[in-house]
């Protein structure tokens, strides 16, 4: 007879989350791993079969819980006129609370993009996969904000804005005030295009 599961598979792999988000892939020991999530080496082993099977649980955990209902209001017809700039409102004060985890981790996909992990097919794919629904995401929310400026004009701010994010995520863990500078550049970028339409 197997043995039965006694603890909860979400909080483990949010506890673990928390370590490859901070320490990224390679720098996430076992120890750092066993210690978070409460569990012992062989029972990470059989429930997630590995490291790597826990950090894929991990990232599916991110983007459910962290990325999907950031961009929601993004991508729900209708989106409002007003969710894009909401969007950077709420992203750069994540960016600049001193005890979150984005404000002292980033984003825990672009972490990974630039990691050795990131040079695997999969991870690879999902990284690229979430840079272009963040893309879409931020797009439709242009769309919504500017509805008056041109399609080559939303598509060029889009564009920008998308980049900005990205640029932020990766500058937050040594210079928070340039990572939200760039969240509110992105959002002046928006303000700007809405005022000469």
């Amino acid at each position: 007879m197997g043995r039965v599961q006694v603890f909860d598979t979400d909080e483990v792999v949010r506890a673990a989350r928390s370590v490859f988000w901070m320490h990224g892939y390679d720098a996430a020991s076992l120890p750092d791993l066993e210690r978070a999530t409460g569990l012992s080496r062989s029972s990470i082993y059989n429930s997630f079969g590995s490291k790597r099977g826990l950090f894929d649980a991990a990232v599916q955990s991110y983007l459910t819980e962290v990325i999907r209902p950031r961009l929601h209001p993004l991508i729900v017809e209708p989106v409002a006129p007003g969710a894009i700039l909401d969007y950077f409102d709420g992203l750069r004060t994540a960016l600049l609370s001193a005890e979150s985890l984005p404000s002292t981790s980033g984003c825990l996909l672009v972490n990974a993009a630039s990691a050795s992990i990131g040079h695997d097919p999969a991870v690879a794919g999902i990284i690229a996969d979430y840079r272009a629904g963040m893309g879409t995401a931020i797009a439709a929310g242009i769309d919504a904000h500017l509805g008056d400026a041109s399609a080559a004009e939303r598509e060029r701010i889009a564009e920008a804005c998308a980049g900005l994010v990205i640029a932020a995520f990766a500058l937050v863990r040594v210079d928070p005030a340039r990572a939200g500078q760039a969240i509110a550049t992105a959002r002046d970028l928006v303000i700007a295009a809405e005022r000469a339409a």
